[in-house]
């Protein structure tokens, strides 16, 4: 396999360097510390509870709205359109939180909302653009390349936001820290839109449906035939329950680390120190199960990550300590971009081309309902022991029931299917 990457590959995982700003600064680490004095200056106590409504509901409408554009979005020319659509809402959404009034935390939360549901969007279309940049042979290393570079770019506007907000609250630049924050808030959209635009200006849908007349209402009969039609397409099928139970688990480690941590008695600036360290060490290791993956066939590497966060849960039963959770974020720094990176690509190998985004649509409705077991099952293990490792340690049931799955997943060549089962769902 050739080592060097395309201009159209470059472009494509350059947008990762550009998007994952967002993930870090706005979704984990500085706008829910804002909305928290956002809400107490308004007089409103437990900001959790809203920012967690929040979520909920764009998640909803998101887990609701993009598999049907999903299919629209299959149509020649239009997958294009939606990531711009979604990425002007992401990047509009992001630059409204530095005008809201400090004191509106309901208008912060819906510039949140708005933000949020633009950057999962343009990450669905983004996705569904694998299948036109690279051959299914180099998708383990293009997507394993991208989330590398998510988490070293993302480490770049990160620092600079925190050391605008951290020289502002130490009094050495004249900025308040609400004004330093806005400015980060800033920097997001302008890292984001500026290191968008290889994407933008490179990366081209080469497959796809025609377009058919009524454009709406065929894609909702296309959406609802694929639904019932899934069960056929058994590789994907069987891959989307694994991924389900597996992604649950981990997202549920990543979402809930701030928790964990303060349990254990870390300062929000050690749980910052611990959020770049993640960052940092990702990074060379989901290049590192991107080229594992070219060298040990099918789910391999899949499954190695999943026997290391099964691991990271027994290990996390025992943790007592601050050295315990910075072992504990070490271990899901090795696997956390490896995992994520090799289910997308490959995913990517066992679906249709020209119905990737169709397709995509599915694989982030499986996604997103997965961070609702997960966190539900932390809770109500740790409210019921008083102890949350005993929550983290549940989450072993998901690995293990995920991993079971995946080995039922077919290990079949996709083309030979998918074409067989196009004739009939396309008809």
């Amino acid at each position: 396999m050739k080592l060097s990457y395309t201009k159209s590959e470059h472009s494509w995982m350059f947008y990762d360097w550009a998007a994952s700003a967002f993930s870090i600064i706005i979704t984990t680490a500085i706008f829910p510390i804002f909305l928290s004095s956002s809400t107490e200056a308004a007089g409103v106590s437990n900001s959790t509870s809203y920012l967690g409504y929040t979520i909920s509901a764009y998640t909803l409408i998101s887990a609701l709205l993009f598999p049907v554009l999903g299919t629209m979005a299959d149509v020649k020319g239009f997958k294009k359109k939606f990531f711009l659509f979604f990425l002007l809402l992401g990047l509009g959404g992001t630059v409204s939180l530095a005008f809201i009034p400090h004191t509106n935390w309901i208008g912060l939360l819906i510039g949140y909302a708005l933000a949020s549901i633009g950057m999962a969007g343009a990450n669905v279309f983004y996705d569904g653009f694998l299948v036109d940049i690279t051959e299914p042979e180099r998708m383990n290393r293009v997507s394993a390349r991208g989330f590398s570079l998510g988490y070293i770019g993302s480490c770049i506007p990160f620092i600079i936001s925190m050391g605008i907000v951290m020289l502002s609250q130490g009094g050495v630049i004249p900025l308040s820290t609400i004004l330093a924050t806005r400015i980060a808030f800033i920097i997001t959209a302008l890292w984001w839109a500026v290191f968008s635009i290889p994407m933008i200006k490179n990366v081209h849908q080469h497959h796809g449906v025609e377009r058919r007349p009524h454009l709406v209402k065929h894609s909702f009969k296309r959406l609802f035939s694929t639904f019932r039609e899934l069960s056929k397409y058994k590789s994907a099928f069987m891959f989307l329950i694994a991924y389900m139970l597996y992604i649950d688990g981990v997202g549920t480690i990543i979402s809930m680390s701030t928790s964990y941590g303060t349990d254990l008695g870390l300062e929000s600036t050690d749980l910052l120190v611990v959020l770049f360290a993640v960052q940092v060490v990702a990074a060379p290791f989901a290049i590192l199960y991107g080229r594992l993956a070219d060298r040990f066939p099918g789910k391999t590497m899949i499954y190695v990550a999943i026997v290391i966060y099964i691991f990271i849960c027994f290990y996390a039963f025992f943790m007592s300590s601050l050295v315990d959770f910075w072992i504990l974020a070490m271990l899901v720094a090795t696997s956390q971009g490896g995992i994520q990176s090799l289910s997308r690509s490959y995913f990517g190998r066992i679906i249709p081309k020209d119905r990737a985004n169709e397709f995509f649509g599915l694989y982030d409705i499986f996604g997103r309902f997965a961070s609702i077991i997960g966190p539900f099952l932390v809770a109500r293990i740790t409210q019921l022991t008083g102890q949350s490792n005993y929550g983290v340690f549940s989450l072993i049931f998901l690995f293990i029931l995920g991993f079971i799955v995946l080995t039922r997943v077919p290990e079949t060549k996709a083309g030979r299917e998918n074409e067989r089962l196009n004739e009939g769902v396309s008809s």
